[in-house]
């Protein structure tokens, strides 16, 4: 159920949500790159997931 905080249920992986910190902590390590870069990336292609991991490997094309 969305109402109930304690059940986070499965991540969506298509989204990245800067306003969970857990979610924070699963992408700069699984990108390797710092909160500041995927907030920029975010900025630059929206938040989804593969949009932002195909910016930080290639940030001319986007």
């Amino acid at each position: 159920m969305a109402d109930n905080l304690n059940d986070r249920g499965n991540p969506d992986r298509n989204f990245i949500n800067l306003n969970e910190e857990w979610e924070v902590a699963y992408w700069t390590k699984e990108l390797g790159v710092s909160e500041n870069d995927i907030a920029e990336a975010i900025q630059v292609v929206g938040n989804s997931a593969e949009k932002v991991r195909a910016h930080l490997n290639n940030p001319n094309a986007g």
